[in-house]
């Protein structure tokens, strides 16, 4: 989807038809997208779908070979550090001089990022429970995740690039991660993330892009996600058979994955609906329910239903439940 040009000046970063080649292998083919400032925008996709690369044209560290981009109204190939000082990035892969200290190393950051409020280096270090006296060579995944984070939020960028910015974070650090993203998308600035990990996404994104094999299949907000996600349905009916309650469903659109279930006296019904439900809710009303089970859309399940659209059949496995299996992250 191109992003609009009258809503330029609206913009925190735009791409048109981004194209980039390694040797002879294309791994971006015409990404198209726009970021609104002041928004929180993920991309999701699994390993090798392009989303580091998209990360590294916007920052300059690789240059694309076709296509445009503008990162908070200027071209980052020709800004220069200016630019870069209005970004806090924290890349997927992180590497740190293991002979210093956290803070001394984040003091060196700030040198080049720019000013950094007294106190706001131990405060966010507190929140993620870092140890910023404990040299680099020492720290765990984990908390090198955490010293990254530090120094891409310490000098309230404009923008935030975050590269599968949980990589390695327990769930309560997660937790803190997000409304870190929340105070700063409060705080008028944006943040433009990625991950293979949908129900991150899901929590702290305004829209979503979903780039499959350097194409973007889809960008859409995550309530639209939700509404055309994938629900579960289960009941028990009495005074009907199998028969004619599946013929009843079947009827709805949207309806698969029909499966009779043992029910005792009545008859019991499994099904998943992707659409609407209002009307399945009508012919749920014209049964003798004495059990209905519809659970949350499952938008995980969803989206990679797009990628199997994508990718086609044949490829990739999938397990029980036909959701397809997720390997790896990154790219």
């Amino acid at each position: 989807m191109p992003p609009d040009p009258d809503n330029a000046a609206s913009q925190a970063i735009t791409v048109d038809s981004l194209v980039k080649k390694f040797g002879s292998r294309e791994v971006l083919h015409g990404v198209s997208f726009g970021i609104e400032k002041g928004s929180v925008f993920g991309v999701i996709g699994p390993n090798g779908a392009g989303k580091t690369t998209v990360m590294r044209c916007l920052l300059d560290i690789i240059r694309p070979n076709a296509g445009t981009l503008t990162v908070l109204g200027q071209n980052p190939r020709t800004a220069g550090p200016a630019l870069r000082r209005r970004i806090g990035y924290l890349p997927g892969e992180l590497f740190l001089e293991g002979r210093i200290t956290g803070r001394r190393l984040l003091s060196h950051y700030a040198d080049i990022s720019g000013p950094v409020r007294p106190g706001r280096v131990d405060a966010l270090a507190e929140r993620l429970g870092l140890d910023l006296d404990r040299h680099t060579r020492k720290l765990s995944k984990g908390n090198k995740q955490k010293l990254g984070l530090v120094q891409a939020f310490m000098h309230d960028p404009e923008l935030l690039v975050l590269d599968e910015p949980t990589s390695g974070l327990d769930p309560l650090v997660q937790q803190e991660f997000l409304t870190m993203v929340r105070e700063a998308q409060a705080n008028g600035q944006t943040v433009f993330l990625s991950s293979h990990v949908l129900s991150e996404v899901q929590q702290a994104a305004d829209q979503v892009a979903i780039l499959r094999d350097g194409r973007i299949i889809t960008v859409a907000t995550v309530d639209s996600l939700r509404e055309g996600a994938v629900r579960h349905v289960r009941f028990t009916a009495a005074g009907i058979s199998a028969a004619d309650a599946g013929a009843l469903l079947a009827g709805v659109p949207g309806i698969g994955h029909l499966e009779v279930l043992p029910a005792g006296d009545g008859v019991g019904l499994s099904a998943t609906l992707g659409g609407a439900i209002q009307p399945l809710l009508r012919v749920l009303a014209t049964l003798q329910l004495t059990d209905l089970v519809l659970e949350e859309p499952d938008l995980e399940e969803s989206v990679l239903e797009l990628y199997g659209t994508i990718r086609g059949n044949g490829n990739g496995g999938t397990n029980r439940g036909g959701r397809r299996s997720r390997k790896g992250h990154g790219a």
